[in-house]
């Protein structure tokens, strides 16, 4: 047991390594949940993009199999 407090007692800098793992994980957890919003938000934008396009594609078919 003092074998785990002295490793959490960081040599008598834990008043300093803790809180900057704490900051480290906070900034990484926040980075991911932005990043996943992103990826959400974009992934919105690219379905909408390609519903205005399927009504081109299907026009350039038939216009190109007309004119074969």
């Amino acid at each position: 047991m003092q074998a785990i407090q002295d490793y959490l007692a960081m040599g008598g800098y834990a008043a300093f390594v803790w809180p900057c793992f704490a900051a480290t994980l906070i900034v990484m957890i926040g980075l991911y949940v932005a990043s996943k919003q992103r990826l959400t938000k974009l992934q919105s934008e690219v379905a909408a993009l390609e519903a205005l396009d399927s009504p081109r594609q299907a026009r350039r078919r038939s216009s190109s199999e007309e004119t074969r």
